[in-house]
Formats: C-alpha cells, sequence, structure tokens
C-alpha cells in the first residue's frame, strides 16, 4: 500500500518535475558548459577549456560598470523601498473606511506597464531643447537627471524602481498586518504600552517572516534589474553608464557584431547566479534569530 501511495506522489509530480527539468536545470547546465569553452576551430568544434571567460569578464570595463551600477541599486533600493513599503502598508491599515480604494490606487504602478511608466519618468525629468522637465521647473534648478552627471542619472533610476516595486510590496504588507492576531494589541494597551512598542514587541515580530520574504526576493529583483533601465535611458546603455549584470549578459548575447558572445554571456551569467546565491544564503544565515515563525 504504501509503495503504492509513493507511485501516485511521483506521478503527481511529474508534469513539474519535467517543467523544472526542462526550463531551469538544462538550462543551467548548458549555461555552465559555455562559460567553460574558451575557443573554437575552423570545423566549429571546441578548441580550449578552461576560465579564460570568467577572465574576460571580469577584466572588462563594462561588466564593473554594470557590477557596480547593480550594488549601488540593490542597496539603495532594497531597504528604502521595503521601509517605505512597511510605513504606507501600517497607515492603510489604520484606515477603516477607504482602505480598499487607496490599495486599489497604490497597486495600480505594478500593473502599469514599465515602458509606460518610463516614459512618465522622462517627461518628469528629461531634459530637451524646449523644456527643462517637470522636476525642474517645480524646483527650480537647471539638472540634466537623463544625460548628465552619474548620480544624477542613479537617483532617478532608483526612484523609478521604487516606485514600480512598492505597489507590490504594500500588498503583501497590508495582509501580513491584517493577519496578525487583535488580542495582542488588546493586551498590549491594557498594559498601557506605547504604540512604538508594540510595534517593536507585537508588530515586527509577527510580521517577521513577511519582511524577510519581501527582502530576500528585493535583492533578487534588484540584481535582475534591466528593463528599468531601458525604459528610461534606451537600449545603449553602456554609452549612457547605466548598464546592470542582465544588461551586460543581454548585450553579450545580442548585440555583439558578427554573433553573440555566448562564452562571456554564460560567464556572465553564472557569476550573478553566484552573487545572488551568496546573498541568499547570507539573509538566511542571519534570519535565524530574527525571524519568528509561528
Amino acid at each position: 500500500m504504501k509503495k503504492k501511495n509513493n507511485m501516485k506522489a511521483w506521478l503527481y509530480l511529474l508534469p513539474a518535475i519535467l517543467f523544472l527539468g526542462v526550463f531551469m536545470v538544462y538550462p543551467l547546465i548548458d549555461v555552465c558548459i559555455y562559460s567553460l569553452e574558451e575557443s573554437y576551430a575552423a570545423d566549429g568544434t571546441v578548441a580550449s577549456i578552461g576560465l579564460g571567460n570568467f577572465r574576460d569578464v571580469l577584466c572588462d570595463k563594462f561588466f564593473i560598470q554594470a557590477l557596480k551600477n547593480t550594488f549601488i541599486l540593490v542597496i539603495i533600493t532594497v531597504p528604502l523601498s521595503t521601509g517605505l513599503s512597511l510605513l504606507i502598508a501600517l497607515g492603510l491599515s489604520s484606515i477603516k473606511t477607504v482602505k480598499k480604494a487607496f490599495q486599489t490606487i497604490y497597486f495600480l504602478p505594478y500593473v502599469t506597464n514599465t515602458l509606460a511608466v518610463g516614459l512618465v519618468f522622462m517627461y518628469l525629468f528629461d531634459k530637451t531643447d524646449r523644456t527643462s522637465g517637470l522636476v525642474n521647473m517645480l524646483l527650480g534648478t537647471d539638472i540634466d537627471f537623463i544625460d548628465g552627471e552619474y548620480w544624477m542619472k542613479m537617483l532617478v533610476t532608483s526612484l523609478y524602481t521604487v516606485w514600480i516595486v512598492m505597489p507590490f510590496k504594500i500588498l503583501i504588507l497590508t495582509s501580513a498586518l491584517a493577519s496578525v492576531n487583535q488580542d495582542y494589541y488588546k493586551a498590549a494597551k491594557v498594559d498601557g504600552a506605547s504604540s512604538a512598542r508594540i510595534f517593536r514587541k507585537i508588530t515586527l515580530p509577527m510580521i517577521s517572516p513577511t519582511v524577510f520574504y519581501l527582502i530576500i526576493t528585493g535583492f533578487i529583483g534588484a540584481f535582475k534589474a534591466y528593463s528599468d533601465e531601458v525604459a528610461l535611458f534606451g537600449s545603449k546603455l553602456n554609452v549612457a553608464g547605466m548598464n546592470t549584470i542582465v544588461g551586460y549578459v543581454y548585450d553579450m548575447l545580442y548585440d555583439q557584431p558578427g554573433g553573440g558572445d555566448f562564452g562571456n554571456a554564460s560567464a556572465a551569467a553564472l557569476i550573478l547566479f553566484a552573487i545572488v546565491f551568496t546573498i541568499t544564503v547570507i539573509n538566511l544565515r542571519f534570519s535565524r534569530n530574527k525571524v519568528q515563525y509561528m
């Protein structure tokens, strides 16, 4: 009977296993193979195997710039978007009458096309011959946010990224706050606990698994950033100095003269995988004593 149940369980899992094998495991193995193929003979066969592709990528100034841009975006946008989302979610949770209406309004940027939002930000920040941009008009400044200094471009990119990711985080955090047992709050108020103490001792520990989930997924999403930068600066991100690691991989595959450089693209993709994997493991180890699972 037990053997029959095991067979039935494997049959239920078979579609998912096949899907993961075809679309995740096989591509990963293929990327690992490509990353080690250094050169090819005239007949198209592999002439040498080694780590030369990794060396070429790590010595490429465009990859170093993309790595720098990606890390800056991660460091700025993940804590900022999570913190702001938590504050807004706390505000929404205290509203009773029009709570659902505000939730819908805050969620709209998430379902809006990324390029459409990018065009709006271009209108707000882009300085042209005819206009200085709406932000410059409001601030009374003359700053070129799109084609000017590096940190001005990074500021716009960070604001854009935070704006795009906040709606999802607000929705998730609002749901988490609604699931907290109200009896804890009633008992704390009877004991005369302040709002700040209630937040630190009750609210934050109770929603810590959700916050941790958003931080992990935020790190992964920020490291995969690419479309946001294209929406703001166009497809020539190396020229703008605003490329990301994913953008670098794309350029290696599709923007090389004479065909794609699959070896360097695969090496860069594996470096990105190693970075994301390492940071995820560090976060998981850190969360053991910080996250409280009920």
